[in-house]
């Protein structure tokens, strides 16, 4: 029976520009001859490094962790076996320096420094939520979210719904959809394992309706091993920003996630297949997050295809002959998709565990007009979909009205691009907003800190007070 299509009001109809990746392909890159692994590369407290240039280590063995104790990070962990160089400051995909660990790879050498094998069916949750922490799993649709967190919500939140993220929406990317044909048994193993943890009963796996063909493969595995609790699928029309967590809880159970809340407000946890597959090998095969598939192309990739490549790969180390990168007509290089990836100046940036994709365009394919006026068309409004208003914030932020920018919706946007999209100003509306939201950190932060020390300088006048009237009775 054809299953009526879902999706949410507004967004884009899009180009997807999938074809020459699309398919269920991927090439392997085993041992590139360098990696430099960031050693942050999630959302949350910082990690420092834990071996030191010399050391020998091996595929899996843990390189840098939390500098603090607490629940907010996950270890990085050595995606080759080999000799660390250097522990150096590099760029990164989010545009900001980082230190990463610079490995060497061993010629012809795979050691190996997994976790033993656990039955996530038999184990108690803490074991399960531990094991998931120790192999430095993150969302690997690009939040980079700690999953250990994500599949441990609050007692107080009730979660009936787990929703399986393979929308993949994004023009140009097509990893999502390799992984789903190659590896669907680590999907749904995934998907069972995160419903054991939580207690969930309910699944669904949500997928754009150009992905139609990956539910027989999926159902043939979910047949085969079966689910914990009941796994359905759900078709989505193919539209962006259908990936968006709030959006595709939208179109699948109905639900709002309300302003300023999380999926789990909504009764829901979302996570991204590859998130999924990665907890699958945690428990299977003991493997640490050291790997992913991702997407390169673009119109100045020559070979533009899917590679399974170690964390810290960077592709201007890869083989010339691998992607044929056209240097000379290569004019904007952008990690993740066109709409919410990051432009960056080089190729020469390691791929991260949240690494979706590299596109590389010429300069047919991209809008180089400058910046306009706001004419107040209100498109932006018209195709928001969170039913923003992006003219509101992006006035609010110019002139430094953050509680108005808070209004307008400034703290549920996506970030998703749209309004950039459709602005005939081509005003850069969706980095304000990046940044608006960085200001407003930074200056809630600087509050805090003042509070802090005001409360501290309170303190000490007290305890001095306190001393002098102490001193004045004997």
């Amino acid at each position: 029976m054809e299953q009526a299509l879902k999706t949410f009001k507004r967004g884009l109809k899009l180009d997807p520009r999938k074809n020459v990746t699309e398919g269920g392909n991927y090439e392997i890159i085993n041992a590139p001859e360098q990696v430099a692994i960031p050693v942050n590369q999630h959302f949350g407290a910082p990690n420092k490094p834990i071996v030191n240039q010399g050391d020998r280590v091996k595929r899996g063995q843990k390189i840098a962790e939390g500098a603090t104790p607490g629940p907010m990070t996950v270890p990085v962990h050595a995606s080759v076996s080999g000799t660390v160089k250097s522990i150096e400051p590099r760029l990164l995909q989010n545009n900001t320096e980082g230190f990463c660990i610079v490995i060497e790879t061993d010629s012809g050498q795979d050691e190996t420094d997994f976790m033993p094998a656990l039955d996530p069916f038999s184990c108690t949750k803490e074991e399960a939520l531990i094991r998931i922490r120790d192999a430095g799993i993150i969302g690997m649709g690009g939040a980079g979210f700690p999953a250990h967190i994500k599949f441990n919500p609050p007692a107080e939140k009730i979660i009936d719904t787990i929703i399986a993220n393979g929308a993949e929406c994004e023009p140009y990317l097509t990893a999502d959809e390799a992984l789903m044909y190659k590896h669907p048994e680590a999907v749904i193993q995934g998907l069972s394992i995160a419903m054991k943890i939580t207690g969930v009963k309910k699944a669904i796996i949500g997928l754009e309706d150009n992905k139609a063909k990956l539910i027989p493969v999926l159902q043939k595995e979910l047949d085969r091993i079966g689910g914990h609790g009941e796994i359905t699928f759900a078709l989505c029309r193919s539209m962006y920003p259908q990936g968006g967590e709030k959006l595709l809880i939208k179109a699948l159970t109905g639900r709002e996630v309300p302003s300023g809340g999380l999926p789990m407000d909504a009764g829901c946890i979302v996570s991204n297949v590859a998130t999924l597959a990665a907890i699958a090998e945690s428990f299977t095969l003991g493997k640490p997050l050291i790997e992913r598939i991702m997407t390169v192309s673009g119109g100045a990739c020559g070979k533009p295809k899917n590679l399974r490549v170690p964390v810290g790969t960077v592709i201007s180390g890869l083989p010339p002959e691998l992607l044929e990168i056209n240097y000379q007509a290569l004019r904007k290089i952008v990690f993740g998709g066109p709409m919410m990836g990051n432009a960056l100046t080089s190729v020469s940036v390691p791929v991260q565990k949240n690494t979706s994709g590299i596109i590389l365009f010429t300069g047919e394919e991209i809008n180089a007009e400058e910046e306009g006026t706001c004419i107040r068309c209100t498109r932006c409004v018209r195709n928001c979909p969170c039913r923003l208003s992006p003219v509101a914030m992006n006035t609010a932020l110019n002139t430094g009205d953050f509680d108005g920018a808070i209004s307008a919706g400034l703290l549920d946007c996506i970030e998703c691009g749209t309004c950039s999209y459709v602005c005939p100003g081509r005003i850069k509306l969706t980095q304000r907003f990046r940044t608006g939201k960085q200001r407003l950190r930074f200056k809630q932060q600087l509050s805090a800190e003042n509070a802090r020390i005001e409360a501290e300088k309170k303190k000490r006048t007290a305890e001095l007070f306190k001393n002098n009237e102490s001193a004045v009775q004997h």
